[in-house]
């Protein structure tokens, strides 16, 4: 099982003060270290926490993976194909939403993100597509021709109850189930903590947990190579 951190909220937190610091890139550098397998950043189209610099002293200083989510635009694409990440992972944006707020609606947009797969894989980059865990959106990601996608959890840590939460379980182990069957690398991601990632870690098709606000929010305590350890051991467990 891999952790993927999400430096995001280190960008996020800069921006608040329009300063240079916290500085995403030292955060990627300390997360490695600390083991973290790769590093991801959303660069939105409004520029909220990651900036355009950002993104391409990522690409020079991490030598792990580099996953840059992107909604499926014109403008992302171009980026994608001048710095070129290891893995780009295509999520629904929408103007003015906190954070992602469900997976990518495939199915409606099939040819769409078929090209946009097929431009991104021509250039060599790796594609994953955020999509909710159902098996038919598995089905879906397949025929665009990604290579792996990456399971919404935030169903799973909405839910208040533990017959809720077995439910919203026994849809992310079917839809891993699918996506091992189709030779889909299956990530897993959003809302994941220290409380309810034991659970999904478990999942044995789910082979990387990308994980972002826990872990900043866990660091502003303890450090964040600290909170990036703890999270390792929680998975690894």
């Amino acid at each position: 099982m891999k952790l993927g951190v999400n430096i995001d909220h280190i960008a996020t937190l800069r921006q608040a003060r329009g300063g240079q610091d916290p500085d995403p890139v030292a955060a990627a550098m300390i997360a490695t270290l600390a083991g973290a397998a790769s590093i991801v950043c959303h660069l939105r189209s409004d520029r909220r926490h990651i900036q355009d610099r950002d993104l391409e002293l990522l690409r020079a200083v991490v030598h792990t993976r580099l996953n840059l989510e992107m909604a499926a635009t014109q403008e992302m694409l171009e980026k994608a194909l001048m710095v070129r990440p290891d893995v780009a992972t295509l999520v629904p944006e929408k103007p003015g939403e906190r954070t992602t707020e469900g997976g990518l609606d495939v199915s409606g947009q099939l040819p769409r993100i078929k090209e946009a797969v097929t431009t991104l894989n021509s250039a060599g980059i790796e594609v994953s597509l955020f999509i909710n865990p159902e098996a038919s959106a598995v089905r879906d990601a397949a025929k665009t021709g990604a290579q792996a996608v990456e399971l919404h959890t935030g169903i799973y840590a909405a839910c208040k109850t533990e017959p809720e939460r077995e439910m919203a379980l026994e849809d992310l182990k079917s839809a891993a189930l699918a996506a091992h069957k189709m030779k889909l690398f299956a990530a897993a991601g959003h809302d994941l903590n220290y409380r309810n990632v034991a659970p999904v870690a478990a999942i044995p098709q789910i082979q990387e947990l990308n994980i972002g606000h826990a872990i900043v929010a866990r660091a502003a305590l303890v450090g964040l190579a600290k909170a990036v350890e703890e999270m390792r051991y929680l998975i690894e467990r």
